[in-house]
């Protein structure tokens, strides 16, 4: 499988990041280890996650950070892998916060629960909108020189803090964020396409898509009213269904038969046809799901296939 390059790093990933969320969420570990042994035996090696997955379940997360930590132990890979995760993000205990404190005390948390000495990623997972662009970034200066992270990201920043996060670095020699997790897929083209694609040419930014596939709607298993029973997560869908939705689904569904993937394999096939798109993140609970992932960079979209897309999701 051909790796690609994170701008400005010398990490190589495999084209597909897996979104460990679902890791001591809806997966236990020992099933969280059996998908993870599967994803990296197919030569995939680039795994997401952050400090506060899955504060949801537990008030204050911690849990997936801990299972891949075990895991990487256990099968001692870490230098087979490139281990992202995030900091910054809000649980039952704290709100969101990038101040310099509280990123040095929860660098260390992570580090600890992954039982390794280096993160290759680490983003600022949520803006807290208070804290002085120069602090968040002088305390990254300090753990990239202390050799704790390597390199660092951005997910949900602003557009103007985006920018002022680029200005301020230049000007006092700071790290700079080298990419963007942003909210996009077929059905949310809108906001990335319109606020942030300039940016991420501007200053040469890896991009890994979140939420990849619409929270599963574009898996197709989420048809009508009645489908949304179908799983945990249905609820979170019911906007999508309408009839921008349905044409989406429609779209999927002949580009599918025509290549004999699923909908979902064409759906990150239209993420990575799009030369700003360096790797969709993507999770999986099973091996089928698993599959999907895998197929998904094997498939080459014809131009009449990214037309039609396109249309169909404007």
């Amino acid at each position: 499988m051909e790796k690609r390059k994170i701008k400005n790093t010398d990490l190589l990933i495999s084209p597909i990041n897996f979104g460990g969320n679902v890791f001591g969420w809806t997966l236990d570990e020992k099933q969280s280890f059996d998908i993870l042994d599967q994803f990296t035996a197919a030569g995939f090696n680039f795994i997401d996650t952050a400090d506060t997955y899955s504060w949801w379940v537990n008030g204050v997360g911690g849990q997936s950070e801990e299972i891949i930590g075990k895991w990487v132990k256990q099968r001692n890979n870490r230098n087979e892998l490139v281990i992202a995760t995030k900091v910054g993000s809000e649980t039952k205990e704290h709100g969101y916060d990038i101040s310099k404190k509280h990123i040095l005390k929860s660098v260390d948390q992570s580090l600890a629960r992954l039982q390794t000495d280096h993160i290759d990623l680490y983003y600022t997972h949520f803006d807290d909108n208070k804290t002085p662009v120069e602090e968040t970034l002088e305390a990254y200066a300090e753990i990239v020189k202390a050799g704790k992270v390597r390199y660092i990201a951005a997910s949900n920043l602003s557009p103007e803090r985006l920018k002022a996060s680029f200005e301020v670095a230049e000007k006092n020699n700071f790290p700079k964020y080298v990419a963007l997790q942003p909210h996009y897929n077929l059905l949310e083209r809108e906001i990335f396409e319109t606020q942030y694609a300039d940016l991420v040419k501007e200053y040469d930014l890896s991009v890994f898509t979140y939420w990849s596939l619409a929270a599963g709607f574009l898996t197709g298993k989420y048809r009508n009213e009645d489908d949304l029973n179908k799983s945990a997560r249905g609820e979170g869908v019911r906007k999508y269904l309408n009839d921008k939705g349905l044409k989406v689904l429609n779209a999927l569904d002949q580009i599918s038969a025509k290549y004999e993937v699923t909908q979902a394999s064409v759906a990150l096939a239209w993420l990575l046809a799009n030369p700003l798109v360096t790797a969709p993140i993507v999770s999986a609970t099973s091996e089928s799901q698993l599959k999907t992932l895998f197929a998904a960079p094997e498939v080459r979209l014809s131009s009449e296939d990214i037309i039609l897309l396109n249309d169909v999701s404007k």
